[in-house]
């Protein structure tokens, strides 16, 4: 008997098929309101959070709109449940912010105990470059990957540095950017540049304790950001109906 490949898939993804599946089926219709996101949570058993970002995978698929103020609709047309734009293998947005909060508030803690002066001051460089390129994404962007790179580089951890490098690479994917697209704003670039300068303070003044706290606020603000937005996008739904929703 032929064997096939073993595939892991992330839960994000088996929520965003099985509501693909129920679309192609005609459970919800095109032009109809899904149900609220914390009601999906409920009938699948899940978390909000991934709940949310099957939707997010959902949209960039092309078979529902995140309206502000109103919800999540099904897009007009042809009912076929198209694969989310997703291999099935990469951390959804939200689940990366929090592994970073972890991971990059130890190395923050570990940099504050061993960093210099000239670290320092490229860390203030990146923030320059990131306030200078308010209005330019790219510049921006890469800037704040320079910031939080060059804090695992103070370690001299080339093990660290690689972690935090490729978690930032992550953001690469569809999903990521969607919610940059959607989500960011000006007000939570003004506060990023806060957080960063926190951060900074904390490392200059070799206070590891301090370091982790800036560092973990700073990320979980992001996130926290990126939920109020969403939620004000997407909260608002009808009530579920009996759809078989499998948990």
């Amino acid at each position: 008997m032929p064997l096939q490949t073993v595939e892991s898939t992330r839960l994000y993804r088996q929520i965003a098929d099985q509501i693909a599946a129920l679309i192609a089926r005609g459970e919800f219709r095109a032009g109809e309101r899904l149900p609220a996101e914390r009601e999906l949570a409920s009938l699948l058993g899940v978390s909000r959070t991934s709940v949310r970002e099957a939707i997010i995978c959902l949209e960039l698929s092309g078979l529902v709109d995140v309206r502000v103020g109103t919800g999540i609709f099904v897009r007009d047309g042809p009912a076929v449940a198209a694969a989310p734009p997703a291999n099935g293998d990469e951390p959804g947005p939200f689940a990366l912010l929090e592994a970073r909060a972890l991971i990059e508030g130890e190395i923050a803690a570990r940099a504050a105990r061993v960093i210099r002066k000239r670290d320092i001051a490229r860390l203030e460089g990146a923030i320059g470059r990131m306030r200078e390129g308010a209005g330019d994404f790219a510049r921006r962007d890469e800037a704040d990957r320079e910031f939080h790179v060059a804090i695992a580089q103070s370690t001299g951890n080339a093990a660290l540095i690689d972690v935090v490098a490729r978690l930032w690479n992550e953001r690469s994917h569809p999903m990521w950017r969607w919610m940059e697209a959607h989500l960011h704003t000006a007000a939570l670039h003004a506060m990023t540049l806060r957080d960063h300068e926190a951060i900074v303070a904390a490392l200059a003044q070799h206070d590891p304790d301090a370091a982790r706290t800036a560092m973990r606020r700073h990320l979980g603000r992001v996130a926290r950001e990126f939920q109020r937005r969403w939620d004000a996008s997407a909260t608002s739904g009808r009530k579920p109906r009996t759809t078989e929703v499998r948990r």
